[in-house]
C-alpha cells in the first residue's frame, strides 16, 4: 500500500468546545433553543501517539457533525493517566452531569463491566473504543458498543510483511543463512488483548508459509518508545547480529527499537527488519526513510467517526460501516510499505 495519509500530531485540550450553534438553520426572527449535546470522553493515556490521533480526528467528526446538523457539540476529553480507578471518577462525574454519551478507552479492560453497568442504570449510551472490554460485558447494556480493529488480522498483515521480504529475498530477512528467521518481540502491555493477539498472530502468519522460526526474546515495553529503546539495547548487547527481526506490537516501540539500533552504533547494513502496527505519522516517516521495514495501519479517522456518530445516534448504525454481534463494529488493517 502506498502512502496516502496526512496526519497532525497536537496535544489535545482537557476539554474542548466544537464550534457554535448554527443560528442560519432556522429564518431570522424565528429560532428555536438548539440543544448542545455533552459527549464525555475518558483516555488511557492522553500521550498514547494512536489515541492522540484518534481524539484529533474525533474533534473533526463532531465540527463536522455541528455543521450538518447545527447542534453544539461538547467533547470533554480527560486522560485518565493509566489509572482505572481515576477512569471510574471521570466516568461518575460524567454520569452525575447528565452527559448524552461516554466513550471510554479503558485502562483495564476488566473493569469494563462496573461501567456498562452505570451506563446501563443512567441509560446513556457507552461506547468502548481501542480497547476491547470482555463481551460479556459489552452485552450487558443495549446501548454499549465496540469500536476498534480486529488486533489479531494486524498480527497477520505484520506476519505478512516479513513472509513477504523473505520470498522477495530470503538473505534480506535471514541474513545468517541458517534457514530459520531469529526474532525478538516488542510487546504492548503484558495480558493486553491486541498484545497478546498481535504477537500471537505475527509469528503464526510467518510459520503457517512454511518458514521457521527461532525466538530469542520477548519483553513487555507497555506500547512506549523508551522502553522500548531500553529492552532492545538489551538485546542487542545479549544477541547482537543473531536478530534478524524485531516484531513490535506498535509504530512506537518499532520507532524505540530503531532508536537502540542508532545509539547502539549498529552498521545499517546490519540492521533487522523492524515491523510494526498502527501507521502513525512517525512510523510512516520511517517507512519513507527505509528504517522500519513496513507497518500495519490502523485506521483512526475512520474509527473516530464511528465513535461520534454512535455518541449522537446510538439507535442507528453509522454509515459505512458494519455492526457485528449488536454491538462491534471493527475497521479493517491495510499493510503499509515503502513500495
Amino acid at each position: 500500500m502506498k502512502f496516502k495519509f496526512r496526519f497532525t500530531a497536537a496535544l489535545l485540550a482537557g476539554t474542548v468546545l466544537i464550534g457554535s450553534v448554527c443560528c442560519a438553520c432556522t429564518p431570522a426572527g424565528n429560532q428555536q433553543q438548539v440543544k448542545t449535546i455533552h459527549i464525555g470522553v475518558s483516555l488511557y493515556r492522553r500521550d498514547d501517539t494512536f489515541i492522540t490521533s484518534m481524539c484529533e480526528y474525533l474533534e473533526a467528526a463532531a465540527k463536522k457533525a455541528e455543521q450538518k446538523t447545527g447542534r453544539k457539540i461538547v467533547l470533554n476529553i480527560l486522560d485518565s493517566q493509566s489509572n482505572q480507578s481515576q477512569q471510574d471518577d471521570q466516568v461518575d462525574t460524567f454520569l452525575s452531569q447528565n452527559y448524552d454519551a461516554i466513550c471510554v478507552n479503558m485502562v483495564d479492560r476488566t473493569s469494563a463491566g462496573t461501567i456498562a453497568d452505570k451506563a446501563r442504570k443512567a441509560n446513556v449510551p457507552l461506547i468502548f473504543f481501542n480497547r476491547e472490554p470482555v463481551e460479556q460485558d459489552l452485552q450487558s447494556w443495549v446501548k454499549a458498543f465496540y469500536v476498534g480493529a480486529d488486533a489479531a488480522q494486524s498480527g497477520t498483515l505484520q506476519g505478512q510483511l516479513i513472509v513477504n521480504a523473505y520470498r522477495k529475498s530470503p538473505r534480506s530477512i535471514d541474513r545468517n543463512g541458517d534457514g530459520k528467521i531469529q526474532y525478538v518481540v516488542l510487546e504492548g502491555e503484558q495480558g493486553h488483548q491486541d498484545s497478546l493477539l498481535r504477537t500471537e498472530y505475527s509469528i503464526k502468519a510467518v510459520e503457517e508459509d512454511g518458514i521457521r522460526t527461532d525466538k530469542l526474546a520477548s519483553s513487555s515495553a507497555n506500547w512506549q518508545r523508551a522502553q522500548a529503546s531500553v529492552k532492545m539495547k538489551q538485546w542487542i548487547q545479549q544477541f547482537g547480529s543473531r536478530i534478524e527481526t524485531v516484531f513490535c506490537n506498535n509504530d512506537d516501540m518499532a520507532l524505540g527499537a530503531i532508536d537502540a539500533l542508532h545509539e547502539s552504533k549498529v552498521a545499517k547494513k546490519n540492521w533487522p527488519a523492524v515491523v510494526g502496527v498502527d501507521g502513525t505519522p512517525s512510523g510512516l516517516d520511517a517507512i519513507r526513510s527505509g528504517t522500519i521495514l513496513g507497518s500495519v495501519y490502523n485506521n483512526a479517522q475512520k474509527q473516530a467517526e464511528a465513535v461520534l456518530a454512535l455518541s449522537l445516534n446510538s439507535e442507528k448504525v453509522p454509515s459505512g460501516f458494519q455492526l457485528q454481534r449488536g454491538h462491534y463494529i471493527y475497521v479493517p488493517y491495510k499493510s503499509i510499505t515503502k513500495e
